[in-house]
């Protein structure tokens, strides 16, 4: 099988081609950004990759296979406000010109992130203080002191989507439909006719997007994110086209897999609260991580954040579903059975 992150111009339908980039340091390894070619010749893509030198050269690379440039594209339309996604759009937004969208309900944590004198990660460590990971914290914080976030990539979008649709030119018409969960204003864009869905982040082919890290997460953002897959399951079945990972065949297959696999996992953590763990960070010591099988203390300190903030994001959906019960003590948010 082909390695999906390797550099290429891959057509996945009819004027549609999937543009791997590359991360830095990270386990996702690249994401997809697709290529949308109007009728005109001019471009629409979705999501826009991390802005880095590397990932730049890359996509000047893919769109001269297309014989495009930077300059034929006319708009972005934005999954998710990760970096990953978004600061390609602003960067190029700055020689070209070219419209950003990005979805509404993003707006309060790109405003976050925008804030000049946030720290870094300051929200998610205040967080992950309340959850009991206060070894961790401590560690982090020491490993950041004196960082400095770069704030240059981040600015506000020229539109911010609703629900509805977009035109991409006469022949394409995509739906904007709202998928809270990964992020509070994550959007995916559903190609009725041509049937493929733009997912982002929500529907990932091998892997679950991580749920409830970010500056400013809902009340239950995994009971918004089991919603969302439910209403993406509702509309009709489309090739999934995923901002991290390769093309798959089905989106309802692959939602029906996710949702089996987060009610696993709900009962996973309430035995944990069961042989018990109080906070997120003791129940999250008692589980596996990845398909590798980890301890917790095997992840490096950002993917235990991750692993931290996604345990309590089922133990506040099994507080909604009444199977237990949580309680702030000296402000550590605490669990019990119901």
């Amino acid at each position: 099988m082909t390695d999906w992150t390797e550099p290429t111009t891959e057509e996945v339908a009819p004027g549609v081609f999937r543009i791997p980039l590359p991360l830095p340091n990270d386990g996702l390894r690249a994401v997809n950004v697709y290529a949308l070619v109007g009728d005109d010749g001019g471009l629409t893509l979705v999501d826009s990759g991390w802005s880095l030198p590397e990932a730049r050269d890359l996509l000047v690379e893919a769109l001269r296979r297309l014989d495009c440039t930077p300059s034929d594209i006319r708009r972005f339309l934005v999954t998710h406000v990760h970096r990953d996604h978004y600061t390609m759009a602003v960067a190029l937004r700055r020689d070209f010109g070219t419209t950003v969208c990005l979805g509404a309900g993003e707006r309060p944590s790109l405003e976050e992130a925008m804030e000049v004198d946030r720290r870094p990660l300051q929200h998610q460590l205040e967080q992950l203080r309340r959850l009991g990971a206060h070894v961790l914290v401590e560690s982090m914080t020491a490993a950041m002191s004196g960082h400095k976030p770069d704030r240059t990539d981040w600015e506000l979008p020229d539109e911010w989507l609703q629900p509805g649709t977009v035109d991409v030119d006469a022949k394409r018409r995509l739906d904007i439909v709202p998928t809270p969960g990964h992020t509070r204003g994550h959007v995916v864009f559903h190609d009725l006719d041509a049937t493929l869905l733009f997912a982002g982040d929500h529907v990932l082919p091998t892997i679950t997007p991580s749920i409830g890290f970010e500056p400013i997460p809902t009340a239950n953002p995994l009971g918004d994110f089991l919603d969302s897959l439910a209403l993406v399951r509702s509309r009709p079945d489309a090739r999934l086209l995923p901002a991290h990972g390769p093309v798959a065949d089905s989106v309802h297959a692959r939602v029906d897999e996710l949702v089996a696999h987060h009610g696993a996992r709900l009962d996973e953590i309430e035995a944990g609260v069961r042989h018990g763990g109080t906070t997120a960070y003791d129940v999250a010591g008692q589980l596996k991580w990845t398909r590798r099988g980890r301890s917790l203390d095997e992840l490096d300190p950002f993917n235990q954040m991750l692993a931290i903030a996604e345990t309590d994001a089922h133990l506040r959906l099994l507080v909604a579903q009444n199977r237990l019960r949580g309680t702030d003590d000296d402000g550590v948010r605490c669990y019990s059975l119901a």
